[in-house]
């Protein structure tokens, strides 16, 4: 899985999408963690991650939340790469306190001397609503767009 950070991008999210409720709130927190990680800021790139997140990266052994966070925190700490992200969210569904949303990670790798490096994931990720009122992903599944 590519994570290292460059400059924010929009994201393209469905109309069909609603514009208030739970799938606002899941698009607003994956928005701003695209923002933080994108602006290299480790204090907030493991806020989107519940701490029982498992989650499975196609060729890679099922991790936990301290894998992914140690992998994100070092990925910002490299400043010899720099990573993209731009999500689209294809859509969010909502039951209770447990939402689906199934989206594209495009992610720009930028390595100095060589020209950008563009590749996609195509994600699964499940949220949970969190005693505060907020989502947390608990579980994903990534791969790329092309193996």
């Amino acid at each position: 899985m590519l994570i290292r950070c460059g400059v924010l991008a929009a994201a393209a999210v469905s109309p069909a999408l609603a514009q208030t409720g739970p799938q606002a709130a899941i698009r607003a927190t994956l928005l701003q963690w695209t923002e933080a990680f994108n602006a290299h800021d480790s204090s907030h790139v493991c806020d989107l991650f519940a701490p029982d997140l498992r989650y499975d990266f196609q060729g890679a052994s099922e991790r936990d939340f301290g894998a992914l966070c140690d992998n994100l925190r070092r990925a910002l700490a490299d400043r010899t790469e720099s990573l993209h992200y731009a999500p689209h969210i294809h859509e969010i569904l909502v039951s209770g306190d447990i939402a689906i949303v199934r989206l594209t990670w495009t992610v720009v790798l930028t390595r100095p001397g060589q020209k950008p490096a563009t590749s996609e994931e195509i994600g699964l990720d499940v949220f949970r609503r969190q005693p505060d009122g907020g989502w947390k992903i608990i579980r994903y599944l990534a791969y790329p767009a092309k193996p």
